[in-house]
């Protein structure tokens, strides 16, 4: 277990509960005081972003594929949020697809994961983002 600092909060934005498990199992792993805050939706989550007496989180990880509300049209709100500036925005999704990764990044993602089959490359994949400091 790596100790990355006193406190460190990720925010996941997914529509898949065991997606959401499986994700704060594995930052746990990584270290336990990572603090987890999991919302199944796009409108949820940005109401809680939006939020000023919210925690402004360290990294967020956004789903792309969502019922009714996109990963890009939440990513748009996103960037456009002062406050979010500085937080790293990272996809987390199924799609491959190159054309989507570009298009994203261009919108504000710092970067663009295809989502981890496992918990153990879930927690690679956070000990990864967290210890390289994609910010």
């Amino acid at each position: 277990m790596t100790n990355i600092k006193d406190h460190i909060t990720l925010l996941l934005i997914d529509d898949d509960e065991d997606d959401r498990m499986f994700f704060e199992e594995s930052a746990k792993e990584v270290d336990k005081n990572i603090e987890c805050i999991l919302i199944p939706d796009c409108p949820g989550a940005l109401d809680y972003l939006k939020d000023n007496n919210s925690i402004v989180p360290d990294y967020i990880f956004l789903d792309l594929r969502m019922p009714g509300y996109s990963g890009k049209k939440c990513l748009e709100e996103i960037a456009s949020e002062e406050r979010l500036k500085d937080v790293p925005v990272i996809i987390y999704t199924t799609s491959t697809d190159e054309e989507d990764a570009n298009e994203l990044k261009s919108l504000g993602a710092s970067h663009f994961v295809s989502k981890p089959i496992n918990p153990s490359e879930i927690y690679y994949m956070i000990s990864q983002i967290i210890n390289d400091k994609w910010k």
